[in-house]
Formats: structure tokens, C-alpha cells, sequence
């Protein structure tokens, strides 16, 4: 399927809506269990996606559009929603995600983005050159990609509870 940055928005506008009907209202056992040690719960994705509406996106878009080729992105630090309060209430994250995400489609809608612009390059630090249509596109599919883990984990959390019917359930072996 070809690109196309009404598609692409229409994903991204949503996410913050799924994510909060998922986790809103449930319980911090929920919201704080992993699928094992050294992987995410629900409350760390939340605060990886708010990390990346801040740090990544709109302001690779920029660099792209200001710089082309010619600066490379800043690394995008995975992991730094570790170094931020881990006692906020997720109904907290869940409204400031809601709030970064509305005005980044905002900023977003500004730029008044062609197809030209959509092929205009960039440097990623260790991917090397993407295209801003690209960047995109990742976003997007990134916020899939985590509305799919949460979906896992959550899941995973009745694993063994399911019985029998383990062997039908697929997200269950992942």
C-alpha cells in the first residue's frame, strides 16, 4: 500500500483514544505487569510513546525539512521513560500523551506537507538516509506496533488461566 499522510494522520490521532480505552480504567496490576524481566508494561510503553512525541517525530520532521541530508537526527533514546516519574497515575501519562500527540498533528498539518516534501531526505544516525514520508510512515506503524504490545501483555497476564484453550490463542505465543 502507498504511503498517504491522511491515512498515516488518522492512525496517529487515534492512538492516544485506543490506548486510553485499553488502560484507562484498569487496575496498576494490569498497567504494571511484564511479560518477564526486562520487558515493558503498559505504563512503560505510554511513557516511551510520550518520549517520542517529544523528542523524535516532529522534530525529525524539522531536520529533514531544515536541513535535508545534511545533519543527522539525534539518537532517540528508547529507554528514557525509565529516568522520568514512575508514580504518576497512568490516567496522567495517558492525558499528557493525548495532549503532546494533538499538538504534534497540529504542527504536522502546518507544515503543509506536498509529495514533494514527503521525498525530501534525511539522515538517520543508524540507518542512514530515510525520506521524510518514511519517517512517516514509522510513526504511524510504531504507535500499531505498541498498541499491539500492550495488547500482548495485557493478555499474557491470563496465560495460564485460559486452560486448554492456550493452543487457539495466539497472542499468547508470542
Amino acid at each position: 500500500m502507498q504511503f498517504k499522510l491522511p491515512e498515516a494522520t488518522q492512525i496517529l490521532e487515534r492512538t492516544p483514544i485506543v490506548l486510553t480505552e485499553m488502560i484507562a480504567a484498569v487496575p496498576d496490576s494490569w498497567i504494571k505487569a511484564t511479560e518477564g524481566v526486562g520487558t515493558w508494561s503498559c505504563y512503560d510503553i505510554v511513557g516511551h510513546l510520550i518520549h517520542g512525541d517529544l523528542t523524535d517525530w516532529i522534530p525529525r520532521a524539522r531536520v529533514i525539512l531544515e536541513h535535508g541530508e545534511a545533519q543527522a537526527f539525534e539518537p532517540f533514546d528508547r529507554c528514557a521513560q525509565f529516568r522520568e516519574d514512575q508514580t504518576r497515575p497512568v490516567s496522567a501519562l495517558l492525558d499528557q500523551f493525548a495532549f503532546l500527540r494533538a499538538e504534534n498533528l497540529a504542527i504536522l498539518q502546518g507544515l503543509g506537507l506536498g509529495d514533494a516534501d514527503l521525498a525530501r531526505k534525511g539522515t538517520h544516525p543508524e540507518l542512514g538516509t530515510v525520506s521524510l514520508g518514511q519517517l512517516i510512515s514509522c510513526w504511524a506503524v510504531h504507535d500499531l506496533s505498541h498498541i499491539s504490545q500492550i495488547a500482548r501483555v495485557t493478555a499474557k497476564q491470563y496465560s495460564q488461566e485460559v486452560g486448554p484453550w492456550h493452543q487457539y490463542l495466539s497472542i499468547l505465543k508470542s
